[in-house]
């Protein structure tokens, strides 16, 4: 290993201040595999000058970017974590379509954020599709963001591995998927649901960007903040989410801690938190 303590904190503070991921010192082994694979890319010896490269000679943050990219976790697949979108498509998606029926009002918007390679937004999409039966009626939004530029890549193509099928109920598969050799192509239409772009979470002015969302789906990404960078991040969702709107998070992440703005609902197993709404949350 060649990346010392110091080194550490110095680089691990500077992706902190560009991103507001956190990474404490268990964590040195795993980055200093990071420094060395990028430090060829800008000609730098060792950590210490690659430090300096990212502070001093890097205007455009195109090489903090990459380095960025790979300190992060993309592990995801379709149909990720059931129960919650479940709780999702049976209990949140009927309520909001409900109130927005009555009210004539036939827009829906739903932000995936941090996204990765995109599995969770075309599942949300997947099940829009499947689960409204006025599908055609409604003027859907249906946004997913990630600070990383090559997930993003591997999202536009829209083409899977047999392990990211690996939890698709084999209705959704057979109607949303075609097989190629060992891989799966996302149905066309479903993957023209979602607006895919780049986002930095901890970039209020590129937060402020997504408002007016009916449900936001953030979940396993707040494990990589401290306190600070996760209230910012909550704070900006709160903004993005309309009256009596919801958001998922990790089964591992709570907000309870960082804010006392969301309301935490229970389905079934499946905890969600809502923004109030002036009333009270509902609550079966």
């Amino acid at each position: 290993m060649t990346l010392q303590g110091d080194e550490f904190l110095l680089l691990r503070d500077l992706v902190y201040e560009g991103t507001g991921l956190m990474f404490d010192e268990r964590k040195i082994a795993f980055m200093d595999a990071r420094v060395t694979k990028r430090m060829p890319a800008v000609q730098c010896t060792n950590p210490r000058d690659y430090y300096r490269h990212l502070r001093y000679c890097d205007p455009q943050r195109s090489e903090l970017q990459a380095f960025t990219e790979l300190l992060t976790t993309n592990e995801t697949y379709f149909f990720r974590d059931f129960p919650q979108l479940q709780g999702f498509a049976n209990e949140v998606l009927p309520r909001v379509a409900a109130k927005k029926r009555a009210s004539k009002d036939y827009t829906l918007n739903i932000w995936s954020a941090a996204c990765s390679t995109g599995d969770e937004a075309y599942t949300l999409a997947i099940i829009l599709h499947a689960c409204l039966d006025d599908f055609k009626q409604w003027d859907i939004g249906l946004y997913a963001t990630d600070i990383d530029t090559e997930v993003l890549t591997t999202a536009r193509r829209g083409i899977y591995s047999e392990r990211a099928m690996k939890d698709v109920p084999p209705p959704y598969l057979k109607r949303y998927f075609t097989p190629v050799a060992d891989e799966y192509v996302l149905n066309p239409e479903i993957r023209s649901m979602v607006k895919l772009a780049q986002v930095n979470m901890v970039d209020r002015q590129a937060m402020r960007k997504y408002q007016g969302m009916d449900v936001i789906f953030c979940r396993n990404a707040l494990i990589y903040f401290d306190d600070r960078s996760r209230r910012q991040v909550l704070n900006s969702f709160y903004d993005s989410l309309l009256p009596g709107g919801f958001i998922f998070l990790g089964h591992s992440e709570s907000v309870g801690r960082i804010s006392a703005a969301f309301e935490p609902v229970k389905f079934g197993n499946t905890i969600v938190y809502q923004k109030p709404a002036g009333l009270p949350p509902v609550n079966p």
